[in-house]
């Protein structure tokens, strides 16, 4: 697969992006393999679109800097865990101004600083689980970031190659309506020589006129392949006229390989997998959270030492420090008051220890059944997407077979019409035929090499889907100044 979107979308990668003027639908008038050359002009025009050029711009897309935003958040998510479940520094302060009694008493004054470290500690700290909850999310984000990006390639693969082939169609389109045209010029000289009845001069009428109505929707279909395209890329692009210019249709790919190994590979890596996944993975967190919360006792454990305040005055310079069984957070807490309490404060040293455990009406048990719920469906889920993962990676390998065979037949179906080209022109040089034959046969041949450039240029993209599919398909190796 390296190999294939080197040698199809790499070569010739040029350095100028595409003008960003609004995409004009060409006006075909030949088929692509006869098209003549450009007239010069003397307005420079602005270069075409190239396919590589294409895969550059689909970088700067929506799509693409709204996937990498995503990635981003989750990165700072996962950032922020990490800072709570780390060292947390509180500094604060009061202040109070009190007068008792009021009509005698003097005004006195305290300020008082504080500062507080806490940490978690235990295992079972909600914090920590945090940070893991952060971390299979970010490893979710990665895996939806490359699957977005892929996406967007394989859909600017197929947009270039839709445009191109509106463009031939359209071409082909407006050689159908200059033989028609040509067809009723002649059929009015025979009716007039009463060669043909009218019946046969209306249906040359009525053919001429499909065939304009033919061209007509073959030019709406260019101006609408344009559209989707600028609209992929999040800006005006200026496509090539004719089905020549554009990059050559990418060759027929291989057969794919065994698929049993394209599908292991890709229930390791889809996204669909890594999210079902995580999702369990989160599930069994919060059963693990409800079990704690159901057997652990809210217990909590306190010292503090230092000037402590007596019943008739306040405290002093302080030191402490806190665990809390439940959460797993540790505290340490520094009181520094700016004004002496006296002698009212006195150096000691306190203890303290609390413990609650429900008996009834909590409602922790029910929390725990349905997380257990919630984990068992969870598994279900990760099962349902790793069935869903291998029934995909086997039909795009189905499509991509069907695909080949498409390309086996429009191939044949080439050589007929080439075939019926060469003996039309024969029969020509011996008087057998006319011009005009020769000319439906040219635009047979015309029309069967479209079809095989079309189902060569789907089966290539049904490989690029298999390639997805399987998380075979590297975006970052269409451009290697990435």
């Amino acid at each position: 697969m390296s190999a294939l979107l080197s040698a199809a979308l790499l070569v010739g990668l040029p350095a100028a992006h595409a003008q960003t003027a609004p995409p004009t639908p060409a006006a075909p008038s030949t088929p692509a393999e006869s098209a003549p050359p450009a007239a010069p002009s003397a307005v420079p025009t602005a270069p075409t679109l190239t396919l590589a050029q294409t895969l550059t711009l689909v970088r700067a897309s929506p799509g693409w800097r709204s996937a990498d935003l995503q990635y981003r958040s989750a990165q700072l998510s996962l950032d922020s865990a990490r800072a709570r479940a780390g060292l947390n520094v509180t500094v604060g302060g009061d202040a109070s101004l009190v007068k008792v009694p009021l009509a005698s008493g003097d005004w006195l004054s305290n300020a008082t600083l504080t500062a507080q470290i806490s940490a978690s500690v235990l295992p079972w700290s909600a914090t920590f689980e945090g940070v893991r909850i952060a971390e299979r999310a970010l490893n979710r984000a990665g895996a939806d970031l490359r699957d977005a990006r892929v996406s967007l390639v394989v859909q600017a693969v197929r947009a270039y190659g839709a445009a191109r082939e509106a463009t031939a169609g359209a071409a082909l389109a407006e050689a159908q309506v200059a033989l028609a045209a040509r067809q009723l010029e002649v059929a009015r000289a025979q009716r007039a020589a009463n060669l043909i009845p009218e019946l046969a001069l209306q249906e040359r009428e009525g053919a001429l006129q499909s065939a304009q109505n033919a061209a007509a929707q073959a030019r709406t279909s260019v101006a609408l392949a344009a559209r989707g395209l600028a609209n992929l890329l999040g800006q005006s692009v200026t496509l090539p006229s004719t089905a020549a210019a554009f990059d050559a249709v990418p060759p027929a790919p291989a057969a794919p390989a065994d698929v049993d190994a394209l599908v292991t590979r890709a229930l390791l890596a889809r996204p669909e997998v890594i999210r079902a996944a995580a999702q369990l993975a989160d599930a069994g967190a919060q059963q693990r959270a409800a079990q704690l919360d159901l057997s652990l006792p809210d217990l909590s454990a306190g010292v503090q030492y230092g000037q402590l305040g007596s019943g008739t005055g306040s405290a002093g310079r302080t030191v402490g420090g806190n665990l809390n069984v439940k959460s797993g957070v540790a505290a340490a807490q520094i009181s520094f008051p700016l004004r002496d309490p006296g002698e009212t404060a006195k150096t000691g040293l306190a203890l303290s220890l609390n413990a609650s455990l429900p008996v009834f009406g909590s409602g922790k048990g029910t929390a725990l059944t349905s997380a257990n719920v919630s984990q068992q469906a969870a598994a279900l889920a990760l099962e349902s997407a790793r069935q869903s993962v291998d029934l995909d990676v086997r039909q795009k390998s189905a499509d991509l077979l069907t695909a080949l065979d498409r390309v086996e037949e429009a191939t044949s179906a080439l050589a007929r019409a080439q075939a019926s080209l060469t003996s039309t022109r024969a029969r020509l040089e011996a008087g057998l035929v006319t011009p005009l034959d020769v000319t439906q046969a040219e635009l047979s041949a015309a029309q069967a090499q479209n079809a095989l450039n079309a189902a060569t240029a789907n089966a290539y993209v049904s490989s690029l889907l298999l390639a997805q599919a399987s998380t075979e398909l590297d975006p970052t190796l269409v451009n290697p100044a990435f």
